[in-house]
């Protein structure tokens, strides 16, 4: 196994420049971003270059470039070793870095810079992310028996539409019952008992898609790539397209979460910011990454085929009975749902890239060599081939249950998905996320309650600009329990 990601200015491997190019000015970016998005697509992008040059440290160019980034040139970390760079607030630091070379307009979120694009340097980082894990951890009691309950309208949904239609659609309303989740957990009712009623996934979608979309594609046929690129990769998408939409979402929130709100001016923060906070906190950080989150759980699960749906069933049945109910307890002794949650989490994370820039000059370390980056430049770290490494991970390309079983738990340190490492609980004084529990909790009971009540189920999956597209083929209920 390879040393830890070094940052020192000493190193035992030989030092190398890091190789690649920026290409052109302006034409060279325009060259990238093509090729990243519609030439070869995202993976092929970074392995044909990890192939040229002989390394997984190189330098690029990330879109969306010009004219909405005024720099897009970037060093790409491409390995596990090198990855957790990103990771050390000490050497990099994370200001305005969220969506990488760009920032989307401050309206988006009231005008305020919110939790997400402050650096842990900067005091109001530490008393925004204080109030959240405060938050948090005064909702702990509801995460289970109210994550049950949305479960339980989620799978009437699902085979409903399989008794009416041999087959039914996961995404939908699985955003539906993550938004109304998120939505209860924090606001204390229904959304429908509000003035945004049902509305709510359809305008976060909207207000997510306006910030997001320079960073995707609309997946038109590739003969009208150069129309996509124009609308999406031009120009900053503009927020008086959701400005309406954006303030129904802030004003039910500001009216329904007052006891939460209550908290912030204790942590220094008025109802107004923390408000704001609160309209991204549940809506871009949460309902952004479960919607794109749990069709992937879902999706390598299903794919995994009948001989794991048995032996989780058996595990998570054995279990529940064992201990008298779903608890916390209760699911801490499901080694292999466990395990095969961490192992979706290591082969699709739900945020794939993470940027930071360097706070004074550093050495990175790879596998194989060392690395000095500058003061100033920006780091860019693609997590599918970090997590997929093949000097890490055996088989790193396929889906293997059991990965994280007995000794496999050593490799947990390799999984980033929360923009950290599974083995660290996060803090102020880093970027990851405050809600990493509750995430990693919420996954294991959606298989818990899933294989109380099934069998095995089969699916067939797509690729989305966003995530993957999974519907249900088949599904068997439980036929002992």
């Amino acid at each position: 196994m390879s040393p830890s990601s070094s940052s020192s200015s000493e190193s035992k491997l030989p030092m190398k420049p890091i190789p690649g190019d920026y290409g052109i000015p302006f034409f060279g970016a325009i060259r990238d971003r093509l090729d990243y998005f519609y030439n070869q697509g995202k993976d092929e992008f970074f392995k044909t270059r990890i192939q040229k040059h002989n390394s997984t440290v190189i330098k690029t160019n990330m879109p969306p470039g010009p004219f909405i980034a005024k720099n897009p040139k970037v060093i790409a970390v491409l390995d596990a070793i090198s990855f957790p760079i990103l990771f050390d607030t000490s050497k990099v630091e994370k200001y305005n870095v969220l969506d990488g070379t760009f920032l989307p307009s401050l309206s988006f979120s009231g005008g305020y810079r919110v939790c997400a694009y402050l650096d842990p340097s900067e005091t109001k980082h530490t008393a925004l992310k204080s109030y959240f894990m405060s938050v948090l951890a005064s909702k702990h009691s509801e995460f289970i028996p109210l994550f049950r309950t949305c479960l339980s309208q989620l799978f009437i949904s699902i085979e409903d539409g399989i008794a009416s239609q041999k087959k039914a659609n996961f995404n939908s309303p699985c955003q539906v019952m993550s938004f109304d989740y998120i939505f209860r957990l924090f606001c204390g009712k229904d959304p429908s008992e509000t003035a945004i009623g049902s509305k709510g996934p359809a305008i976060a979608d909207k207000w997510l898609a306006l910030q997001l979309g320079p960073l995707f594609t609309l997946g038109l046929p590739k003969f009208l790539k150069y129309v996509d690129d124009l609308l999406l990769h031009t120009f900053k998408l503009p927020f008086f397209l959701v400005k309406s939409d954006y303030y129904k979402l802030y004003d039910v929130f500001y009216a329904s979460s007052g006891p939460i709100l209550d908290k912030s001016e204790s942590f220094g923060v008025t109802r107004e910011e923390a408000c704001h906070n609160l309209v991204f906190l549940a809506c871009f950080s949460t309902y952004g990454g479960l919607k794109v989150w749990f069709p992937a759980l879902i999706k390598w699960v299903g794919l995994a085929g009948e001989k794991l749906h048995r032996q989780l069933a058996d595990e998570i049945r054995t279990v529940v009975k064992e201990e008298g109910g779903v608890t916390i307890q209760a699911m801490d002794k499901m080694v292999l749902t466990k395990s095969v949650v961490y192992e979706a989490f290591r082969i699709e994370p739900p945020v794939p890239f993470q940027y930071a820039k360097a706070k004074e000059d550093i050495v990175v370390e790879s596998h194989h060599a060392a690395y000095k980056i500058k003061k100033g430049e920006m780091i860019f770290g693609y997590q599918p081939f970090a997590t997929k490494d093949p000097e890490v991970f055996d088989d790193a390309e396929e889906f293997v249950g059991h990965r994280f079983v007995g000794e496999g738990e050593k490799l947990l340190k390799y999984v980033y998905w929360s923009n950290g490492r599974e083995t660290v609980d996060p803090t102020v004084e880093d970027k990851q996320c405050p809600g990493k529990d509750m995430v990693v909790l919420l996954s294991r009971l959606m298989l818990v309650e899933f294989f109380l009540r099934y069998d095995t189920f089969t699916v067939e999956t797509a690729v989305l600009p966003i995530g993957s597209s999974v519907t249900f083929t088949s599904l068997g209920k439980a036929t002992s329990i």
